[in-house]
This record gives structure tokens, C-alpha cells and sequence, in this order.
């Protein structure tokens, strides 16, 4: 069963709900939005019916859920979430651009890709400060520099900063420096990672494995709702199929699909599922039209020296054409351009 606050409850409210629940032996697991507050209950529904948690006071709805995914379900929330990164919003009646180099390799180069994505319309920063990778001889990333390195351009642009946790020890101090922690393909099922994260007080951008299907996808996000956490972003980043022609094989139907199944915004990754700089627009296009809430792409001043990825980095000209696409596209589904609203707390 999932129970639903009413907006604006109190939290001696929410400790009732609770102790009512453990006192009959189920376990409540609360997760909290920006504009909401859910319970997830664990245990005897039959049980749990006869609480009369309806009755109590702050609680607005309570339902049986018949998805494993419970939180994160659109049965227990009909209206589509948006999620806030410093004022940006990813949701249904935006498209968000998120730009920036795959790998941070220098101050230099992060600054000048920044500068290419905000000219483009980006309003956050994407950016590798840890790079899991195939090979182990490959870059893998300039760790806690990389972050200073983010964190420097983030106070140099306004850009709000996403990047990857490759590892649950490192989840506190990526937090300190990112504003929207991101999961990895290669990581959507490290769970104890997942579990981390959900506590770190963050939103979080959680992309697709590349061999996963859209069930284990939703239980990964489940996991990190399960910890506290609904700030949750599903990002398509293409899946493995047999196709050799592309990186990856991006998945649009899992736009519309996965946003029937869930309330959570679900943005696509036209670089890393493409893996070529001239398949990013057509994806990019494609995503958008499929009803993406963004997208996120990968940009690079010299994409011939990047370190990472350099063959689907987009540069100046590309973005011009990225830009004018996602406008264009933007007003066609009857949504606008994601803009930062600033607050006192920035």
C-alpha cells in the first residue's frame, strides 16, 4: 500500500502514520518530494486496512499498488512529477537542455565547454569527474579535482552541476560538490549504490543499463525512493542490441512508455547511445517529438584531443543547429524552455 500526504503536513503527522503502521508490524518507508510526502508500506494489507490510516490527520490518499514499483508508480500518483536542480525544472511542461564535456580534463577546457553549452541554451552542466570505462587503461577521470574543477565553472556560469557516482563510499563527497547526482549505465544495479544515494539528500539522474528492460529500470528507481529520495530523473541512454552500425540503440518508446508507468520526468542521451556527433540531432529530435523532458548531450571545445568520447562530442556549429531543433521542437509540444527560477538559496 502506498499512502500519500497532503501537501504542506506536518511532520509530527508523518511520525504518526508511522508509528501506527510499526505498532501493527508493517514497515513504512517515507520518501520525500519537493511539493509531497509518500509512505510506502511494507507488510499484511488486510492489516493495514483496518488501521483507518485514511482518517488520520495530513494523510490524503491511500491505495493498493499492484507494481512492484510502488513509489515511483503513476497508480498511486496520476500527475507527472517535476524535479527542481537550483531552480531548473525537468518535467512535463518543460524540455531541459543539460550540456558539458563528457570527462572533465582541465579547468580550461570545462569553462570553454560551459560557455558552448549556455550559448546553446543549456541550463545545467554535465560533466565526468569519475569515468567508469571498459578498459582500465582508458581515462578514468580526475576525481575530487575534477569536482573542484566543476564546482569553480558552476560559480563561474550559474550552470547547476550533474555528475556520476561510480561508488557508494564516494556519494558524500561527490554530494558536496554536484547538484544532481547521476548513476550510471553500468551501475543502474548496484544496489548498495542506489541505497546511498536515495540518502544523500540530492536529486538524482539514474540512466537506463544497457541491458536492462524497463521493469528492472523503474525497481532501480525504487530503490533510491525506498531511501527518502523521489528527486529521481530517468535518462534512456540507448540499450545493447545486435545493431553494430550505432554505440547503442537508443530506445524512444521508452519515452511514452515508461511516462504511462511512472510519474518521474524521463530525459533521452542522443551522445552516448548514437556515439557519433551526426546521429545527436536526429536523436535529440526524436527523443524530444517521443515526449522527452530533456535532454543531455555532450559537448567539447576540441573533441580530436578529448581524452573521452571525443567522436560524439558536439562544437560550435552542431549546437547552433541543437538549439534552434530543441526551441523549434519545444514549442511544437506545447511545452517551454526549461529556465532557472533563482531563490534565496540559490
Amino acid at each position: 500500500m502506498v499512502i500519500v500526504m497532503l501537501p504542506g503536513v506536518q511532520q509530527e503527522m508523518v511520525d504518526a502514520v508511522v508509528r501506527r503502521v510499526e505498532t501493527a508490524g508493517g514497515r513504512a518507508f517515507v520518501s520525500r518530494g519537493v511539493s509531497r510526502v509518500i509512505i510506502g508500506l511494507v507488510g499484511d494489507v488486510e492489516t493495514f486496512a483496518a488501521l483507518d490510516i485514511g482518517g488520520m490527520p495530513g494523510v490524503g490518499q491511500v491505495s493498493r499498488v499492484s507494481t512492484e514499483y510502488k513509489l515511483v508508480s503513476r497508480e498511486q500518483h496520476n500527475d507527472r512529477s517535476v524535479v527542481r536542480v537550483r531552480g531548473v525544472p525537468i518535467g512535463p511542461d518543460t524540455v531541459t537542455l543539460i550540456a558539458g564535456p563528457c570527462a572533465v580534463e582541465t579547468p580550461e577546457q570545462t569553462l570553454a565547454a560551459a560557455r558552448m553549452a549556455q550559448a546553446a541554451g543549456a541550463t545545467m552542466l554535465r560533466g565526468g569527474a569519475f569515468k567508469p570505462r571498459t578498459s582500465p587503461y582508458a581515462f578514468q577521470g580526475l576525481g575530487e579535482l575534477g569536482l573542484k574543477i566543476l564546482a569553480d565553472v558552476r560559480q563561474e556560469t550559474g550552470l547547476p552541476i550533474v555528475t556520476e557516482v561510480v561508488s557508494a563510499h564516494d556519494v558524500d563527497m561527490v554530494a558536496e560538490y554536484a547538484d544532481m547526482l547521476q548513476i550510471g549505465t553500468r551501475n543502474m544495479q548496484n544496489f548498495a549504490l542506489l541505497q546511498a544515494i536515495g540518502e544523500a539528500g540530492r536529486p538524482v539522474m539514474l540512466k537506463r543499463g544497457m541491458n536492462a528492460t524497463i521493469q528492472e529500470w523503474l525497481m532501480a528507481a525504487e530503490y533510491i525512493a525506498q531511501r527518502g529520495n523521489l528527486e529521481i530523473v530517468l535518462c534512456e541512454r540507448g540499450i545493447r542490441t545486435f545493431e553494430t552500425a550505432t554505440r547503442n540503440t537508443l530506445d524512444v518508446s521508452a519515452v511514452p512508455v515508461v511516462q504511462e508507468l511512472s510519474h518521474l520526468p524521463v530525459i533521452v542521451d542522443p551522445s552516448h547511445s548514437g556515439g557519433r556527433r551526426d546521429l545527436v540531432l536526429p536523436l535529440s529530435r526524436a527523443g524530444i517529438v517521443a515526449g522527452a523532458d530533456g535532454v543531455i548531450v555532450d559537448v567539447h571545445p576540441q573533441p580530436s584531443l578529448a581524452l573521452c568520447d571525443g567522436a560524439q562530442a558536439l562544437v560550435h556549429e552542431d549546437l547552433a543547429e541543437l538549439a534552434d531543433a530543441v526551441a523549434d521542437l519545444t514549442v511544437y509540444m506545447g511545452r517551454q524552455p526549461a529556465r532557472r527560477r533563482y531563490s534565496s538559496t540559490g
